[in-house]
């Protein structure tokens, strides 16, 4: 099936088998693929060519790169099905969240081809006489993208449709567990390139390498910008690198994400949002709700409905039907596993998390996702365990709501839920959550390409999709002209 799925969406069959990495499917252990490495000389090389490209792409007027946008929009609306269902096969994902993130690449193509008509600067007053001050933006250079297994399209989509009309040249690492995904994209690019006519060949390129592979990517002077999502622990590793050489870094590192349920909260409506928040990607997002804080009053109430809601939820092969599907490894389900055992020895309280037997999926790693019951924000919640455990705490006060919600070192994700204006206003003011992303009445999950995504602490401050976000894909420049017959200095300088 997936040999179908590559050949439809145009990958040469040689560049996804014969190579020394081996490719799993999450959905039965099954092999998928066997891919080349780049080397460090390879992406070295890659760099060469993408720098190239830039100097080109460049100067191609803004509008104008959109429509190459706009024809990769068209490519993917054409391949939706088959590339969400690769998606499925490659990182485990059920059948509606692997078209949703191919969705997700269609809307942030529409958004970045009206952007392309809108990389506005400022007019600014200037305080000497017959001179105009003003702002542009211009094309920053190579970009660098880095990204995860659990989103193995939708972020590079993220970063290349902006850095496309910001005007520069992308090469992408995807993660080593999640490549083919990543080789579909790059032949549907092709497509929308041959559409184009003119563009450089090597706007955008894929670097399939391991860690020597990632750090010759970030350690490249001529690469102006690395986009990296994953976790903190590759974030404390990338943003030095870069900074060591005055290059930028966007970094959407862990997110420990709360919920907040006060005493007014609609608890139907709850407990849809923290099932979906809680156990959707089999609880492999950046956004998953990680952490339930209960007002007492509803505290026991809501969790014998979570209780009663998990029972029902069904656990199997993505692409059959099922509402959450496998972890991605061994290695996730191990160290779900450990999570839960510290949880226990530290007093908490466990409901689920066992492994399930899925018929003809022996060799992969399906679960029950888990409520653990905790009677304080003990060490291991606040660590970010990439799997569906739920950690369910009280509360009386906002005051203590919030404290909780802010004490853990990750700022990604947070919401509360809430019929009282003043709580739901308070938790989105200056002393409320510190997260990036705050939600009143939905979950943590499920962000739109709208909005500019990303966290605060651990989570690295970076901001991708969309609001401003392209500013960081592109330089600022001040700019000062003298229309005038005189030279007069600011501040009221005189220099006789």
């Amino acid at each position: 099936m997936v040999d179908k799925l590559l050949a439809a969406l145009g990958v040469p069959s040689q560049v996804y088998h014969g190579g020394p990495h081996i490719v799993h499917s999450p959905i039965d252990g099954s092999q998928i693929g066997a891919v080349a490495l780049d080397t460090p000389e390879q992406v070295t090389e890659k760099i060469s060519r993408a720098q190239a490209a830039f100097e080109q792409w460049r100067q191609v007027p803004a509008p104008r790169r959109g429509e190459l946008v706009r024809l990769l929009g068209e490519v993917l609306r054409k391949n939706k099905q088959a590339l969400g269902e690769l998606v499925s096969w490659e990182a485990g994902k059920i059948t509606q969240e692997g078209q949703g993130e191919v969705q997700e690449m269609i809307d942030i193509c529409d958004f970045a081809v009206g952007l392309s008509r809108q990389l506005y600067g400022l007019t600014i007053a200037s305080e000497r006489p017959g001179h105009h001050m003003r702002e542009t933006w211009h094309p920053l250079g190579v970009v660098g993208v880095i990204s995860a297994f659990n989103f193995p399209v939708a972020v590079w989509s993220w970063n290349t449709a902006l850095a496309l009309v910001a005007g520069n040249a992308v090469i992408w690492k995807p993660s080593e567990k999640t490549p083919l995904t990543a080789l579909a994209c790059q032949a549907l690019f092709e497509q929308a390139l041959t559409m184009f006519g003119d563009a450089p060949a090597d706007l955008s390129q894929v670097s399939v390498g391991g860690r020597d592979a990632g750090q010759a990517l970030v350690d490249d002077a001529r690469v102006a910008l690395v986009s990296a999502t994953g976790s903190t622990r590759m974030g404390r590793e990338v943003g030095p690198r870069v900074a060591a050489r005055f290059g930028r870094t966007i970094l959407e590192l862990g997110g420990n994400n709360a919920m907040i349920l006060a005493p007014s909260a609609d608890l139907d409506l709850a407990v849809r949002g923290i099932l979906f928040s809680a156990v959707g990607t089999a609880g492999q997002r950046c956004t998953t709700l990680r952490r339930l804080i209960a007002h007492e009053s509803v505290h026991d109430e809501i969790v014998t409905r979570l209780k009663a809601a998990y029972d029902k939820v069904r656990i199997g092969h993505p692409l059959q039907g099922n509402l959450v599907g496998p972890l991605i490894d061994k290695q996730s389900y191990d160290a779900m596993q450990d999570a839960l055992t510290r949880a226990r020895e530290q007093g908490a309280r466990v409901f689920g998390g066992e492994r399930v037997q899925v018929e003809g999926c022996a060799d992969a790693y399906y679960v029950s996702p888990a409520i653990v019951e905790v009677d304080a924000q003990i060490d291991v919640v606040k660590h970010e365990t990439f799997a569906p455990i739920l950690y369910v705490m009280r509360y009386r006060s906002l005051d203590e709501a919030i404290a909780l919600n802010n004490d853990v070192p990750q700022g990604l994700s947070s919401c509360i839920f809430t019929t009282d204006v003043r709580e739901a206003e308070r938790f989105q003011s200056a002393t409320g959550s510190d997260c990036g992303i705050a939600n009143v009445n939905i979950g943590t999950s499920g962000a739109e390409i709208g909005g500019a995504f990303g966290g605060e602490k651990e989570t690295g401050g970076g901001r991708e999709s969309g609001s401003d976000a392209w500013k960081g894909y592109m330089r600022r420049q001040t700019n000062t002209v003298n229309y005038s017959r005189e030279l007069p200095l600011a501040q009221g300088i005189t220099f006789d």
